[in-house]
């Protein structure tokens, strides 16, 4: 049961060490440390600590893991104003014949109307134009070439002349952590954020629950300020977050239905998949249907969920939705005493950090449709 306490943001906060934020991945993808978190009730028998290899000793034949197949593009552009000072375009969703809506830095810098330069060594430079700014994201329409004007069609441009946007806590900016800020079923351009939870699987697990007989199906949810930045009210009764690019195709909803009729349960990798899943029962009317659209949907506790039954999940940053999200699932409370319990145990935090098994026999009864 819902406490008021539990829609204010400032519920949400805990204090991490910076040394405890993961400047570089697991290697090998699968030898993170995982938390496993048994049972409903906080008792010191209902976590065990595990690696995420061993997920596969969790999951039963019959399963069904969700993936997010989204690609992170280098959607990180550095940009020259006509002045000849820099600023920085974090590219975020397209919106019509070329035009798309950006974070910039800094914004005030650039005004409707203004021109700026893409440039990179080997390669022509390219003109832009902020065309005006968004009033809901504080960010700024910039006017790309015509021809650019889907995720798809502008990756080969971003190949030029972006970088990926690793988040700001990465302090290392390494080339190599590009390459691993990519789940290895990464084949949808369009986030400008990794799913994280997915950077965690390896082939070799994958395979390793093929071979259980743990099925896999896949989603596509881009992600973008939605799932990524800060909240900053204080009142979570009424959030809205930004919309998000979501896909769930027919095959997903018939290898759900698959999964039930055979007794298997539902997991969702990441809370991506997650939101993806549970926006498509939303627009469903309470049927997973597929969806093929924008997903503002806010999970937070009260919040009953009506495909995924347990999810594997990283440790999030402090008053994130993402936060609100695991909250819904096992209790705020439930949630911050597991947090405690990790940093205890000196767990590795947010994007390239280790990870949480929500199994299912721990998700609280009212959480369930």
């Amino acid at each position: 049961m819902s406490k008021p306490v539990d829609f204010l943001l400032s519920s949400y906060d805990y204090i991490l060490k910076p040394s405890f934020i993961a400047q570089s991945p697991a290697e090998p993808r699968h030898d993170a440390r995982l938390l496993i978190v048994d049972e409903e009730n906080a008792s010191p028998e209902g976590t065990r600590h595990v690696k995420v290899w061993d997920l596969q000793e969790e999951l039963c034949a019959g399963d069904l893991l969700v993936i997010n197949d989204t690609r992170v593009l280098k959607a990180r552009l550095r940009v020259r104003r006509e002045c000849g000072g820099r600023s920085e375009l974090l590219l975020l969703e397209p919106l019509k014949d070329g035009q798309w809506l950006c974070l910039a830095r800094p914004a005030k810098k650039l005004k409707p109307g203004d021109y700026l330069w893409l440039e990179a060594v080997g390669h022509e430079a390219i003109r832009l134009q902020v065309i005006d700014k968004d009033i809901d994201s504080g960010g700024r329409i910039i006017q790309f070439p015509s021809l650019n004007a889907d995720r798809e069609s502008i990756e080969q441009l971003l190949e030029k002349f972006g970088e990926v946007p690793l988040p700001p806590y990465i302090e290392d900016k390494d080339i190599t952590h590009g390459d691993r800020y990519q789940t290895r079923y990464a084949t949808r351009p369009g986030a400008v954020a990794a799913p994280t939870a997915g950077l965690h699987l390896s082939d070799e697990l994958l395979e390793a629950l093929n071979q259980k007989g743990v099925f896999q199906s896949r989603v596509t949810l881009h992600v973008g300020l939605g799932t990524f930045r800060p909240l900053e009210t204080e009142d979570l009764s009424a959030l809205q977050l930004h919309s998000e690019w979501v896909e769930v195709k027919e095959e997903v909803v018939a290898a759900v239905e698959a999964c039930r009729e055979r007794g298997g349960r539902v997991i969702a990798v990441g809370t991506t998949s997650v939101r993806a899943l549970e926006g498509a029962f939303f627009f469903g009317k309470g049927t997973l249907k597929p969806f093929t659209g924008k997903v503002d949907l806010v999970i937070k506790p009260g919040h009953r969920f009506g495909v995924v039954d347990g999810l594997l999940t990283n440790f999030h940053l402090p008053k994130s939705s993402l936060l609100l999200l695991v909250s819904a699932l096992v209790g705020r409370e439930r949630l911050l005493a597991l947090y405690r319990e990790a940093i205890e145990h000196q767990y590795r935090f947010y994007s390239f950090g280790d990870a949480m098994w929500v199994s299912p026999a721990s998700v609280l009864p009212d959480a369930k449709y």
